[in-house]
């Protein structure tokens, strides 16, 4: 059973920096991607970031995190994370990891595993 789980969310102050880390277990990789989503209070979930696993692609899109946001991966500890700098007000929401085989990378359906998220909050 494949199960993913975030930690490294808390309360930061705008212009700071938090961390985020999701570990997979139960799975072998593949031509899988991992991915970050998150979602506000009150909105739809958003796309964030993703990374190709085998190539260590990362991917942004148009994201609101872009430039401020880094996604990386680890496999040797079966471990993606989110860099996040520059924090402000609108970043605050639960941040979802999600894995697949996935074709559009923004798009959540085509993800099949979600972990449970870990808040992020950011005050003035």
């Amino acid at each position: 059973q494949v199960e993913l789980v975030e930690s490294g969310g808390g309360s930061v102050q705008v212009g700071g920096s938090l961390s985020l880390s999701c570990v997979v277990s139960g799975h072998t990789f593949g031509d899988d991607a991992m991915a970050w989503f998150r979602q506000a209070p009150g909105k739809e979930r958003e796309f964030v970031a993703a990374i190709r696993w085998r190539s260590d692609s990362p991917f942004y899109a148009n994201s609101p995190g872009r430039g401020r946001f880094t996604i990386a991966r680890d496999m040797a500890k079966n471990t993606v994370y989110l860099q996040m700098n520059r924090l402000t007000p609108e970043d605050t929401a639960v941040y979802y990891c999600a894995r697949g085989l996935v074709d559009q990378l923004t798009k959540e359906d085509e993800y099949t595993d979600w972990g449970q998220g870990t808040q992020v909050t950011v005050s003035s």
